[in-house]
């Protein structure tokens, strides 16, 4: 696709980058077929071809409006459409340009722009724990998009602590460092510490960093806070730097969705001349927790119970891991070789409608998303559904009668029934 920048863009990292990006277009249209909102909606600015036509719009200089700033909303960064394009286009990093840009050019009302902040603040600071605990004690008073019920929590605190004397541990012989997130914490502590049991069976150990490290920087990703976003990554750059100097074999998280910013460390650094080589390191460093396990499935497998009967189970592929992260099937033959029976699951590749924030700023069309999501992970009849990601789980558990686990919570089980 042929891009004439305006004086504004050209010479600039924006609008350079901006046009390499569009050149890889042939507008094809097949980035349509697998895009939720285009779907939803039938709107050719719903989709991804035509929010790409939006950008380039902005990039050559036609007038900004409240109109594409809408547009370029609904999108919820899923990348299915990258995992379809023939041509390879890397249509989040367009979007995150056409984002910063609108922002400029179209920018938001002053109390908008302030909510979206105080949002970002709260999400990822010291008032969202007490927080939740308030939200689950108001319960049912809340919408369902707010609401915090007891299908988020897993196991208790008790039971948790319970698990962690009764489960087996290999004497460490490796070092990886897990990171702690900003809501997974108050919301669903319990699945890293099942991944602290878990990797101890194969001898991994797993550290942490709290001082001064937080968030991976994606909420305000998400809200196209990109001064936010790039505080919070250099701050975990500098509090991880140690252990990275000490020799840490990986950088993990079980948040598929945090995995995916981590990857992206390298790219949104790298003219910061102080952070380049080190956010190159960390993002070379980071792998999603089922790239470790696969090596160590014989292993595992060799732990099961004798009297471990086959599950059903449907598992949620979040499009952070799928699309963002590209790893495809990885934790469904882990969890086949530990005796899950998968269940059918039409249309895998479409988002839950979670996305990070979105479920909270586009609920009309998170809700549509979210029944459809649980709809088809139900239709083959599973014993549990399973998932990789703390925003995709509580999305699908609001939603869903059946128990809703993070795919590592539940090989953790498995093996100590």
């Amino acid at each position: 696709m042929q891009t004439q920048l305006s004086e504004e863009f050209r010479g600039t990292r924006e609008g350079e980058d901006g046009a390499a990006l569009l050149r890889s277009c042939v507008h094809c249209g097949f980035c349509t077929a697998t895009c939720p909102t285009y779907q939803l909606l039938g709107d050719e600015r719903d989709g991804p071809r035509g929010r790409i036509h939006l950008v380039k719009q902005l990039l050559e200089g036609q007038a900004a409006s409240a109109s594409t700033r809408l547009h370029l909303d609904r999108c919820l960064t899923c990348r299915a459409c990258e995992s379809t394009c023939p041509s390879g286009v890397q249509y989040g990093r367009l979007l995150d340009i056409g984002r910063a840009v609108i922002e400029r050019k179209a920018p938001r009302s002053s109390l908008h722009r302030v909510a979206r902040r105080l949002f970002a603040a709260f999400l990822t600071g010291p008032l969202f724990a007490p927080a939740v605990r308030m939200g689950r004690l108001a319960g049912p008073l809340l919408p369902l998009r707010w609401r915090i019920d007891g299908r988020d929590v897993g196991l208790s605190h008790a039971a948790t602590a319970s698990a962690s004397l009764n489960s087996p541990k290999a004497t460490p012989t490796r070092r990886m460092l897990l990171l702690d997130g900003c809501v997974q914490p108050a919301l669903a502590p319990q699945i890293d510490a099942a991944a602290r049991r878990l990797f101890a069976r194969c001898g991994i150990e797993l550290v942490n960093v709290t001082n001064d490290a937080g968030c991976c920087g994606s909420v305000h990703h998400h809200l196209t806070l990109p001064d936010g976003a790039l505080t919070r990554v250099r701050a975990n750059i500098d509090a991880w730097w140690p252990l990275v100097e000490s020799g840490i074999e990986a950088i993990l998280t079980t948040a598929s969705g945090c995995g995916t910013m981590l990857r992206d460390y390298a790219h949104l650094l790298r003219d910061d001349p102080a952070y380049a080589q080190r956010a190159a390191r960390i993002s070379a460093l980071a792998r999603d927790p089922s790239e470790i396990l696969a090596a160590e499935a014989a292993q595992l497998a060799t732990q099961l119970p004798a009297d471990a009967p086959p599950t059903r189970v449907a598992f949620h592929s979040p499009c952070s891991l799928q699309h963002g992260l590209r790893i495809k099937g990885v934790v469904e033959n882990l969890l086949r070789q530990l005796g899950a029976q998968l269940t059918p699951v039409a249309d895998a590749h479409l988002c839950c409608g979670s996305a990070g924030t979105y479920s909270l700023l586009q609920p009309a069309l998170s809700e549509k998303l979210g029944h459809a999501k649980v709809q088809a992970l139900q239709a083959g009849q599973p014993q549990v559904l399973l998932t990789a990601n703390v925003g995709c789980l509580r999305q699908i558990a609001q939603r869903s009668q059946l128990p809703v686990l993070h795919w590592i919570e539940w090989v953790e089980r498995r093996l100590r029934r």
